[in-house]
């Protein structure tokens, strides 16, 4: 029987927990493949993810004063190459003069660009949270009203339709570039064993750059999805999306980015879920204990399973 408990569990809690899944998701997937091709934890991954996402908001704003709308999904395509540039530019900065010493030190070189990349965006477009789209929102769309004897709707708004349309397909493709393509089987080679991968004739560097270049698509696509989502930009959302996103990656597995989707949705619903009533009119957890359930997850995971479910490579 659909009733207004039910009515509240799906449109409030469930369709939004799914949303946040999918933005986590997308946002593991690059720390996942980071760590299992490039061997260290990349902690500047949300500050990158947050930077394509301004850059998004800019390309809509200049599009804007010209008298045009365009629809953030169109703006994404062109943060992503912003993105992939400034990947490529801290891998050869950064990163590179990295590669063969400890992993420590490339782990510390990571906080240093995520502090650059942060106080970047603050001096280029300021401190302040900013509005992601102006003028008046408009109202939520009704996916589908099912006008059956109990009466069930599940109300969603369109730009959530949007987000889980973009992850399906950015899922699928992830998929056939790892299992369909030359590039994605260099990949999974390099990820098992760069040194056995070079002596058999693989450019590792060139799979390093595809990494760097899927995990630019994904983390663009995270950060604009988030601002979708929460219709705001603040130049902090990127390191409050790093321990989820890195809570994702660990539940399913560091190196295994089927395991980063699961563990991203996983840490969604999970976040969500316990803010809702389930005993009496009394919340769970309060929703500002919401980060504080994926750090939980990720401690307990690392504690009894650290290769995670779908037995990645351990931390």
């Amino acid at each position: 029987m659909w009733d207004a408990f039910g009515f509240e569990f799906v449109n409030f809690y469930l369709i939004p927990g799914l949303v946040l899944g999918c933005i986590y998701a997308l946002g593991a997937i690059g720390i996942t493949l980071t760590f299992g091709i490039l061997r260290f934890a990349n902690f500047a991954h949300g500050e990158i993810m947050m930077s394509g996402a301004y850059i998004a908001w800019t390309l809509m704003t200049l599009v804007g004063a010209a008298g045009l709308v365009i629809h953030p999904l169109v703006a994404l395509p062109f943060a992503a190459i912003f993105v992939i540039g400034l990947f490529l530019l801290c891998d050869r900065w950064f990163y590179k003069p990295f590669r063969k010493a400890d992993t420590i030190k490339i782990v510390i070189a990571s906080f240093g660009v995520m502090l650059i990349i942060r106080s970047a965006v603050q001096v280029i477009w300021g401190p302040n949270q900013i509005a992601f789209v102006r003028g008046i929102s408009q109202p939520n769309a009704t996916l589908r009203e099912i006008t059956a004897d109990w009466g069930a709707m599940i109300i969603m708004p369109d730009k959530h339709i949007w987000i889980f349309l973009g992850t399906i397909l950015l899922v699928v493709a992830l998929g056939y570039l790892l299992n369909r393509t030359r590039i994605g089987k260099a990949m999974r080679a390099v990820s098992d064993s760069p040194d056995l991968a070079h002596v058999t004739g693989i450019n590792v560097d060139m799979v390093i750059r595809a990494t760097w270049i899927v995990g630019g698509v994904c983390a663009t696509a995270a950060g604009v999805f988030l601002v979708m989502d929460t219709q705001t930009l603040e130049t902090t959302m990127g390191f409050r999306m790093l321990l989820p996103m890195f809570a994702a990656a660990i539940l399913g597995g560091i190196g295994k980015p089927y395991g980063a989707v699961f563990g991203g949705l996983v840490i969604g619903l999970a976040e969500e879920l316990s803010a809702y009533p389930w005993i009496g009119d009394t919340p769970l957890l309060s929703p500002g204990y919401k980060t504080g359930v994926a750090f939980a997850i990720m401690v307990v995971m690392l504690i009894v399973r650290p290769q995670g479910l779908f037995k990645g490579r351990s931390f």
